[in-house]
């Protein structure tokens, strides 16, 4: 364009030469009328590429901004320049907010960010789980009125967040535990934090349950004990009756050391998380041999005790673990089925090619409200009956570690009046 306007002055300036040759008076007329000219289509380029200019401001295209000349060439060049800066900064702080957020979103931890008057101005998606909240819906709303907990509310209101709150049961009919504690942050906004406590506290739960149940285990076996050894201390007793204390005192040493012993082997198990070994058992041989031994010295005659072999298949894993989850099964069988019923233990494969151990016995079966919690250690349907039969309430905890550590599914069926069948499935991969 610029090109064609210095075209154009030099044929008008030609013009004017041969004007001014020919009548002098037009040729003054002529030279003013250029000399306008000359001074406006500067200032009409300027004014075309500003509007060029402003247009692409609108549209937010500078990058795209066509090339000028003159003056202008630099001008619109580090215009350019800084466009294309500005808007790369922008996608950086753009892909580093975005970045927050999917950490924010990864968290385990639900996250609210608060305002100066609690509103919420974000959470993630734990934090709606937990809360019951939308943060489409919620957004800018007090977290106080959404979250209508009395121990929070006072917290928030306190503005004492040097130590977290635990709040139980979140809601009606739910479990869930939950630890909270406010960071105050710039503009006195808060980042509200929320961790779910609900294994721990079942765990610490737990373990005070085990620590009190333990006690009082050890302290009954104990305290009978003491008894008889202060009456034989103190009073003189015929032979006959120092010999009967003091089997009752051999007694209550047995269910001690019993309780001892399981509590040290259901340690092992916990503290031993990794697959059991590999060894090759046979069932049917040693195994079924031993537990045979073990359940007619237990029994003393009293039950009827059979052992079906329906497959010769073996087992890849460890002989004393297994021998120990098996007899845990059996002995419980037959201390609750009372005298003449019938013990029914079965090894056999079925049709997946899984190793299925069972026992089953004709006693006097299980409630259904009991069956989930039989694993759990101390746990008792019939307390005093258990400890008249001489069980330390361990036995199922530890089938169920062995059984975990085989990759074996503990399953148990139970009917009350008709008996109860506590099967061990073993994957295809263990059995040999």
């Amino acid at each position: 364009m610029f090109a064609a306007i210095t075209r154009f002055l030099l044929i008008f300036a030609l013009a004017i030469v041969v004007v001014s040759i020919a009548e002098p008076i037009w040729g003054h007329w002529v030279a003013a009328t250029l000399g306008l000219l000359v001074l406006s289509i500067p200032l009409a380029y300027f004014y075309i590429k500003l509007s060029t200019l402003k247009k692409y401001l609108l549209r937010d295209e500078l990058e795209s901004l066509p090339n000028a000349s003159g003056f202008l060439e630099d001008i619109f060049f580090r215009l350019q320049r800084s466009s294309n800066a500005s808007k790369k900064r922008i996608q950086e702080v753009e892909r580093q907010h975005q970045r927050f957020i999917e950490a924010f979103q990864a968290s385990p931890n639900g996250i609210v960010m608060l305002d100066d008057q609690d509103q919420i101005e974000w959470c993630n998606a734990i934090a709606e789980r937990f809360f019951g909240l939308n943060f489409k819906r919620d957004a800018m709303q007090r977290i106080n009125y959404l979250l209508r907990n009395p121990e929070f509310i006072h917290y928030l209101s306190a503005r004492r967040f040097e130590e977290p709150l635990l709040i139980e049961k979140m809601g009606p009919g739910s479990n869930l535990s939950l630890r909270l504690q406010a960071f105050p942050f710039a503009d006195n906004r808060r980042l509200l934090l929320a961790q779910d406590v609900t294994d721990l506290y079942k765990a610490e739960a737990m373990r005070r349950d085990f620590v009190a149940n333990v006690s009082h285990e050890m302290r009954t076996p104990l305290t009978v004990m003491m008894g008889f050894l202060e009456t034989v201390q103190t009073l003189n007793l015929e032979p006959k009756q120092k010999e009967e204390y003091l089997e009752l005192m051999m007694v209550q040493a047995r269910r001690m050391k019993g309780l001892v012993e399981d509590l040290l082997t259901l340690a092992n198990l916990e503290a031993n998380a990794l697959p059991a070994v590999s060894n090759t058992v046979a069932i049917t041989g040693s195994v079924f041999a031993l537990l045979r031994s073990d359940a007619e010295a237990l029994s003393q005659g009293q039950h009827t005790i059979q052992f079906v072999e329906g497959s010769k298949a073996s087992i890849l894993g460890d002989e004393q673990e297994l021998l120990s989850a098996f007899g845990n099964l059996i002995s419980n069988a037959i201390r609750y089925t009372p005298s003449g019923g019938v013990i029914t233990v079965k090894w056999d494969t079925n049709a997946n090619g899984h190793g299925v151990f069972s026992v089953h016995d004709t006693g006097p079966g299980i409630s259904a409200e009991h069956l989930p919690r039989l694993t759990e250690r101390f746990y008792r349907v019939d307390r005093s009956r258990s400890r008249e039969t001489g069980g330390t309430g361990l036995g199922l905890a530890i089938v169920k570690h062995i059984a975990s550590r085989h990759q074996a599914q503990l399953l148990i069926e139970s009917i009350p009046g008709k008996g109860s069948q506590f099967t061990l499935v073993f994957p295809s991969a263990r059995i040999a």
